[in-house]
């Protein structure tokens, strides 16, 4: 500095140097508060813009308007080399006055909250920022945003379609939307699949505002599920449904298109809202109703493939696109329920009837029993009433068996004629299902396609001979083969059953018969018309005491018959003898009389 040129103050008191006198503190308060009005007002923690005094290699001393210049640390700055004396930096505040009385700043901080705020920033206004791409983790990448906020880029946000390899997006510059921020743990999460969404969403809302319904257009196939396919139409995907594939059955769509082919496709119907299409393909060929032969009637005889199979029925294909059902009622003349399991199966080629035919309603039924004869048409002289055969069983009922004749003839053997002799309470007793069984035809009902069959009828009534044999008062041994409440069933002779009421079964010796036990039983009731014996066992020994008593009662008549008329003989000769024989006859008659006392 050049001192030559400088002038001393004319009103400066050169005379008060040396005199030692106290300062007004009115005066020095002013001072002080003049001093502090020439410094920036500011808080700590805060970050405030400051300027660079100077930089050397170990720091750099910055100047925010206080009255001592701050020092921050030269690494802090080492992420832009051209910083230099005079440039406007940001400075975080964090102290005023440490214990050496020294003004501490951080740039670091400062950046890093600035940072956060613009993360912020960006989050809540959907901003797109830029990232740079610094590594790759567990299940995505790390991104640097805002020069040194770290971020997490999900793998299933770096595309719309899947990645399989994500290095080759490191050290790679990208854009994104920030689409979660947690500010507990200071994780921020990316996404650059949301750009590329919203842009597809735009180009889809552009290009379904020019769709019309009807309107055929150019596409690729994108994608094949097993209910559709998806089909890119240039920016915007439509779905083919698998019915609009082919006028045909589909099984899965692979049998129609493949991936990347190029086909055409018509709009069946959109939705801008949703951005949904539904396209079509089948609906660019004619109606295979349309072509059908017309001159196929009912009746006519046709060929087709079994495409698929139910309970009820099978749909078969005559032409591609077009289906009859048979109903399973239709496959046979049998009457029993079946299922067309047992009749078809699917891929089969096969012969039908067309029995309906409606092309306005595109309906066809068809039938394939048809095709032989209806076994009902000579039932009468082939099953004649008295006719015997051998029938399959079938199925039971509670009141009877069905059995089958051949295909499509079927019968009833009710459970009363199954046996002359048997009680059977359920058919099942009697034989099984699948059993081979002979029959006599004992009714024909043409109209109703019934027939009515016996089983015991093949052999002669054995209630007439029984008629003979179990007479009312004939005696019979028998066994107890069950009791109940009110009596017990008497196995007799020939395995004719009786049945004895309980009060019947009462022993000689005043106890009950019991179950298994062989017995004598007297035949009190006979019924060929219902086939009922009533047997009773108390009766046998109850009339046989009776008889001896009888007997025996009898006996004494006769002897006292005969002593009267001995008394009354011996009156007669007394008239007639003499004195002498008179005692002699007085004691023979005193002897008969004691005798017949």
């Amino acid at each position: 500095m050049d001192y030559k040129n400088v002038q001393p103050l004319a009103d400066f008191d050169w005379s008060a140097i040396d005199k030692k006198e106290q300062v007004n503190n009115e005066e020095s308060q002013k001072v002080v508060e003049a001093y502090e009005k020439t410094f920036n007002a500011f808080t700590e923690q805060e970050v405030i813009e400051g300027t660079i005094v100077s930089v050397n290699d170990r720091e750099a001393v910055v100047n925010i308007g206080f009255k001592s210049d701050g020092v921050i640390p030269a690494s802090e700055l080492r992420y832009n080399p051209d910083f230099k004396s005079g440039d406007k930096i940001e400075v975080y505040v964090e102290s005023q006055e440490d214990s050496n009385g020294q003004l501490l700043l951080s740039h670091k901080k400062a950046r890093i909250l600035k940072s956060w705020e613009r993360v912020n920033q960006a989050y809540e206004s959907q901003e797109i920022i830029t990232g740079y791409v610094k590594s790759r983790t567990k299940g995505g990448l790390i991104v640097t945003v805002f020069d040194n906020i770290e971020a997490f880029l999900p793998g299933s946000q770096i595309d719309v379609k899947p990645i399989r390899d994500y290095d080759v997006y490191v050290d790679k510059n990208m854009e994104f939307k920030v689409v979660k921020i947690n500010h507990e743990y200071k994780n921020v999460v990316v996404s650059h699949k949301a750009l590329i969404e919203d842009e597809l969403e735009a180009q889809k809302a552009e290009i379904i505002s020019h769709l019309e319904k009807g309107q055929v257009l150019e596409g690729t196939v994108k994608n094949i599920l097993g209910y559709g396919v998806f089909v890119d139409l240039g920016g915007v995907d439509g779905l083919i449904h698998i019915t609009d594939l082919s006028w045909g059955r589909v099984n899965h769509p692979e049998e129609i298109v493949h991936i990347d082919d190029k086909i055409n496709v018509v709009i069946l119907d959109f939705d801008e809202a949703k951005h949904r299409i539904q396209l079509g393909l089948k609906q660019l060929t004619p109606h295979p109703w349309d072509a059908l032969d017309p001159n196929l009637k009912e009746g006519d005889k046709i060929q087709g493939k079994v495409v698929v199979l139910a309970d009820y029925g099978a749909f078969v294909e005559v032409v591609p696109g077009v289906e009859g059902l048979i109903h399973v009622s239709e496959m046979s003349w049998s009457q029993h329920l079946r299922s067309a399991q047992e009749f078809l199966k699917v891929g089969q080629e096969v012969e039908a009837v067309v029995l309906t035919l409606n092309r306005e309603e595109r309906k066809m039924s068809l039938g394939i029993k048809q095709l032989v004869p209806d076994p009902w048409t000579a039932i009468a002289e082939k099953y004649p009433v008295g006719s015997k055969h051998t029938a399959t069983v079938r199925n039971f009922t509670n009141f009877g068996i069905f059995v089958e004749l051949e295909e499509g003839v079927d019968g009833l053997i009710h459970i009363s004629d199954l046996s002359w002799s048997k009680k059977i309470k359920h058919p099942a007793e009697f034989t099984k299902i699948g059993d081979k069984i002979e029959v006599v035809v004992l009714e024909v009902d043409v109209e109703n396609r019934r027939l009515s069959l016996g089983h015991k009828q093949l052999e002669e009534n054995p209630w007439d001979v029984y008629e003979n044999l179990f007479t009312v008062g004939s005696v019979h041994q028998g066994t107890i083969t069950a009791m109940n409440d009110k009596g017990a069933t008497v196995t007799l002779p020939y395995g004719v059953e009786g049945f004895a009421p309980m009060r019947h079964l009462d022993k000689e010796d005043k106890s009950k018969a019991r179950q298994d036990e062989t017995l004598d039983f007297k035949v009190i009731e006979f019924s060929k018309e219902s086939k009922k014996i009533i047997v009773s066992h108390a009766r046998v020994w109850q009339e046989g005491a009776a008889e001896e008593q009888a007997a025996a009662e009898n006996e004494e008549a006769k002897k006292e018959r005969a002593t009267k008329k001995t008394v009354k003989k011996i009156n007669d000769q007394l008239e007639k003898t003499t004195l002498g024989d008179l005692d002699v006859l007085v004691n023979l008659k005193e002897e008969l009389e004691k005798g017949e006392k």
